[in-house]
């Protein structure tokens, strides 16, 4: 009988006790009875300033269903039931705890986040069986070396704290995984942190670091380490031989220089903005051969090198406010997804070609290359067509880059002659920005991929772009939309779509059977909601942009998107989470929304 063992330090006799009376108001006897079969108990939320004994002596008490009923059947004999294995008191007042703390030996999970305890009890050691331990956002100043006993603990959670130091022994939690010291008050990171060789996640950021040890690298299987927000000058060179290495963050600091990475091959994350960085050079991007996401914004940049095209995998480049007057044309040869120019005195390229958005300019450089290449020939009288309205079509644009620009023409219709210049070739791409007309696009359905529509005053979405079979862009920006139709489910390729400065009030149901999508760009409406469990069922989805909206609380269960890398929620009226989480980035937001799903 597992219930009974001894424990070490307790009265033997105490197993038959009758339960406290302290119980009876704030924890009720049926939720102990459930988790004495289910092995556990959730407490959040219930204004505790202290647990309960009977919470502590679950396991330890004769149940007082127990001395009302002298028979019981199969699933009421409460001596062959479990152990309570997870424990969560979150949410609470608490103040402190006892040592009856070790009264239950079998924890693996104990959660006490968003209390204000000012320590832990040393009796936290007799825990062993503890693989998962949450303290984060309390008062704690420091840890007992008692910690150093949780040889099995696999995720450690003390984020925002006090803590200004680390425990000797702490090196000794070998199986550790995750480990997050985030918003703390900590100077320096141990030497001796190097023999945490589990570590997969290490959040370190915001706290008042100044440097790193150089024998971090030893973590060699490390994926994730998080120091934005700190005062870091340098990073050690020995943080380029950390092999597993693959979402770096170091938003925020003092640095000057971007590191090299020689032989951190499977980095696909590197975010340096908000930095003091003054150049980027060849050396720093020739070993980012995985490199997906490259942060580089509020810096002082002055210029982008042709190497910037070894970085063949490289999705989302954030360059915005930073001193690059110019962009070299190679970079139109990169498969971005999202590029970011806002605040750099750009000289060599329009700002309205800016506002049209990623694809717009890396068409423009992409043209650039051809204008500029040994074969290029020909005036504008042999590139360019005049039609009977006065209007341009860029010949050269279509038979070249396969491109249709037909944009801030401020008409309502297309003319005829529009559709004949494109005969007998084939068009890839649409620009049909700023008019005024319900567009005209049936016969390019076997063909076009990317459609921008921004800028039309368009009320609804004619039926004629859901035949658009190959569409994989879509771009109905500032427009006056606030519904879309059921039929672009048949969108099977549509990748992204931006539907920013409309009127809809929730996420358009489509959106959710859409399943290929990857970006969904929605801010500045009106949304009030998102179902987070339709969302969870995006698996491709990586970006999702609902900033300025009118979103009064965030569904907990938004933080089970684990895919998501890139969530913007700012310029919204909900109060948590808190404009600290927001700051740290969507992998910060995505776990603290996880920790508040109900259980």
């Amino acid at each position: 009988m597992s219930r009974l063992r001894r424990v070490p330090g307790r009265d033997p006799r105490a197993g038959f006790r009758a339960e406290g009376r302290d119980c009876t108001t704030s924890v009720p006897q049926g939720l102990l009875k459930a988790a004495r079969k289910s092995g556990q108990l959730n407490l959040s939320g219930r204004n505790l300033s202290e647990v309960p004994q009977c919470v502590w002596r679950i396991n330890v008490d004769i149940p007082e269903e127990a001395n009302q009923n002298l028979s019981f059947s199969s699933t009421e004999r409460w001596w062959e039931q479990t152990d309570l294995t997870k424990l969560i008191i979150s949410n609470n007042k608490l103040q402190s705890l006892t040592d009856d703390l070790r009264l239950l030996p079998a924890l693996t999970v104990l959660d006490i986040h968003d209390n204000q305890l000012t320590s832990l009890p040393s009796a936290i050691k007799d825990l062993e069986n503890l693989q998962k331990l949450n303290v984060s956002h309390n008062k704690l100043k420091m840890l007992p070396e008692e910690i150093a006993y949780l040889k099995n603990l696999k995720g450690l959670y003390l984020q925002h704290n006090e803590l200004t130091c680390i425990p000797e022994g702490f090196e000794q939690l070998s199986n550790l995984e995750d480990l997050d010291l985030s918003s703390n008050c900590l100077s320096i990171v141990p030497a001796s942190f190097s023999s945490l060789l589990s570590l997969i996640r290490l959040n370190l950021s915001s706290n008042q670091l100044k440097s790193l040890p150089a024998e971090i690298s030893r973590m060699k299987k490390l994926k994730h380490l998080d120091c934005n927000s700190n005062l870091l000058e340098t990073i050690p060179p020995e943080l380029a031989g950390m092999e597993s290495l693959e979402l770096l963050y170091l938003r925020r600091n003092k640095l000057r220089f971007l590191p090299e990475f020689p032989s951190c091959r499977l980095l696909k994350e590197l975010h340096v903005g908000e930095n003091q960085i003054e150049m980027l050079g060849a050396e720093h991007l020739k070993h980012l051969n995985s490199i997906l996401v490259l942060d580089l914004r509020d810096n002082k940049l002055k210029s982008v090198p042709d190497e910037i095209t070894l970085l063949q995998s490289l999705e989302r480049l954030d360059l915005s406010n930073n001193d690059i007057s110019s962009l070299p044309c190679s970079l139109g040869n990169l498969h971005l997804k999202f590029l970011a120019l806002e605040g750099n005195p750009l000289r060599t390229i329009r700002r309205e070609i800016i506002n049209k958005g990623t694809q717009e300019v890396l068409k423009y450089l992409r043209s650039k290359i051809k204008d500029d290449g040994p074969n290029q020939s020909g005036s504008v009288a042999e590139t360019a067509m005049t039609l009977p309205s006065e209007s341009r079509v860029n010949i050269h644009a279509i038979v070249a880059l396969k491109i249709l620009d037909y944009s801030d023409k401020q008409a309502t219709l297309i003319p005829d002659e529009v559709f004949d210049a494109i005969k007998n070739n084939i068009i890839t791409s649409v620009n049909f920005s700023k008019n005024y007309f319900c567009f005209r696009i049936v016969e390019l359905k076997e063909m076009v991929s990317d459609v921008n529509l921004s800028f039309n005053k368009l009320s609804s979405i004619s039926l004629e772009l859901c035949m658009l079979q190959k569409l994989t862009f879509l771009d109905l920006r500032n427009n006056f939309l606030n519904s879309l139709p059921e039929e672009m489910k048949l969108l099977i390729r549509l990748q992204t779509i931006n539907l920013s400065f409309n009127r809809f009030k929730m996420l358009p149901e489509v959106l959710y059977c859409i399943s290929t999508l990857e970006t969904i760009l929605i801010s500045n409406n009106q949304v009030g909601s998102v179902d987070a469990q339709k969302m969870r069922m995006m698996e491709n989805l990586t970006t999702l942009d609902l900033q300025n909206n009118d979103l009064l609380q965030i569904p907990p269960e938004l933080g089970n998107c684990v895919n998501l890398r890139n969530l913007l929620l700012d310029g919204n009226p909900f109060r948590v989470p808190r404009a600290a989480i927001l700051m740290k980035g969507t992998a910060a937001i995505l776990e603290y929304l996880r920790d508040r799903i109900p259980t």
